[in-house]
């Protein structure tokens, strides 16, 4: 099985706990937002008998280490998760955050491990986190702790056993989602320059690289301000199509894909839609500052991006009449692969309540296997949002295309060495966008890639002696 990049957090990272702790700093009341008394309570009457959630914790609060909460702020329209909600009534649950920075969360997690603050879990999903953390010892495997064989775990056993690491499991996959690069835009736009509606084009299974490259051809004029693609994301969007990722992950052993021809297929598209002046992001006048706002005006024609962006105030930003659809399917392929992600935990060295991440990670689990609490979660998302019942359906529809072929890609997760070479514009997977060539590209970095490669499973397989 192969796997692909989970490069964003999830459409419902919101978050609550009755303190925050900023390392180092003194602990500060933060304003919570809960969800209603008629919803806990159906959530009690949902979870707390089910068989599927079982015994119970001595030791109730667990530690969540994180630039982001997974208890509510209330900011955002954002209330309670239905699985902290379920962690709360069924086990008196208590998730203690400990803030750090996006940049610096390694670096302030090895510290927490040093000095035993007893962090207990740590979000695996952003992609950079597994296989090196593992490596590096600052996580431990979660066998003896979560039993994957159990009914709640049955959906993604498959993609948890795939990415096992020199036969241990490190990473926890609670769900996978496919909204990590949706194709946005703004249906009065498609309508006014006599355009096919995407949604209708994938309802009718027509929506693929030709049909995005036709309208792209019809509407693209940089002189009068009418622009085709523009976001940080579309390169690995559009070719996580190919269900190919550019490092995989073969029976625990890493493998470098850059020479597969499914990726040549995609990076001569890629540098096709450049030279026919379709890429705005990097080129021409429109320099590198992105502007979703132009879906909203009418000036761009794609936002390719995470539905992270269609949360808080999306309106302002795309329009009342934005909508969005998986990226245009491989014309090549026979799976309409979407730009997918894992929400995904892992277990931190030296944790002091691995059996309350446990019970944590089966609540969540639960949310997303029981249908009354999905059909729970679809309502609060359209409170909390602002969402239609046509945009819950396409993120229903993403999220079981994503569940069917999952795809995951470790280029981020192995060593920095192996980032800083493929996310650069220079020769990386980004460099056909702004006008190399992809053979040119592959020339330059492929044996370097390798030996980075090489040295990686090298390492892991000596540790495993």
């Amino acid at each position: 099985m192969k796997f692909m990049k989970a490069v964003l957090s999830s459409l419902l990272v919101a978050a609550m706990s009755v303190s925050m702790f900023a390392c180092g700093e003194a602990e500060e009341e933060v304003s919570m937002k809960d969800i209603s008394t008629d919803l806990r309570q159906q959530i009690i009457d949902l979870a707390v008998n089910d068989p599927n959630l079982t015994g119970e914790l001595e030791n109730k609060t667990i530690k969540w280490m994180s630039p982001w909460d997974i208890n509510p702020s209330g900011e955002g329209g954002k209330s309670t998760p239905l699985d902290l909600a379920i962690f709360q009534e069924k086990y008196g649950g208590v998730i203690e955050w400990y803030q750090v920075n996006h940049n610096t969360r390694y670096d302030d997690l090895a510290n927490a491990i040093n000095s035993d603050e007893g962090i207990d879990f740590f979000f695996g999903g952003d992609g950079d986190a597994f296989p090196k953390g593992a490596l590096r010892g600052m996580f431990v495997p979660y066998d003896g702790y979560i039993d994957l064989e159990s009914e709640l775990w049955a959906d993604v056993k498959e993609a948890n056993e795939g990415i096992a690491w020199q036969g241990k499991h490190y990473l926890a996959v609670t769900d996978i989602t496919g909204d990590n690069c949706a194709c946005i835009y703004n249906r009065k736009t498609i309508e006014e320059a006599g355009l096919e509606d995407p949604a209708e084009l994938f309802a009718e299974g027509e929506w693929d690289w030709d049909a995005f490259e036709e309208m792209l051809e019809e509407f693209c004029d940089s002189s009068e301000q009418k622009y085709g693609i523009d976001s940080w994301y579309y390169e690995i969007g559009l070719s996580q199509t190919t269900g190919v990722p550019y490092i995989g992950l073969d029976d625990g052993v890493l493998v470098n894909n850059l020479r597969d021809p499914s990726l040549e297929r995609v990076q001569d598209w890629i540098y096709d839609l450049y030279t026919k002046d379709y890429i705005a992001l990097g080129n021409g006048d429109y320099g590198w500052s992105s502007n979703p706002n132009y879906i909203g005006e009418g000036k761009l024609l794609f936002h390719p991006c995470g539905t992270w962006a269609i949360t808080e105030n999306w309106k302002a930003t795309f329009g009342e009449d934005m909508m969005f659809v998986p990226m245009p399917k491989d014309p090549e392929s026979d799976v309409h692969y979407v730009a997918g992600k894992m929400n995904a935990y892992l277990f931190v060295k030296g944790g002091h309540n691995p059996e309350g991440v446990a019970k944590y990670l089966d609540c969540l689990r639960f949310s997303k296997m029981n249908e009354d609490v999905r059909e729970l979660d679809n309502q609060k998302i359209k409170d909390d949002y602002g969402w239609t019942d046509e945009m819950i359906e396409m993120a229903n529809t993403m999220n079981e295309m994503a569940l069917e072929n999952p795809t995951f890609d470790f280029y981020i997760g192995v060593s920095s060495d192996i980032t800083d070479v493929l996310d650069s514009s220079v020769n990386g997977i980004r460099a056909t966008a702004h006008g190399i060539p992809w053979a040119e590209s592959v020339n330059a970095i492929d044996a370097q890639i390798q030996n980075f490669v090489d040295e990686v499973n090298e390492e892991a397989a000596a540790s495993a002696e």
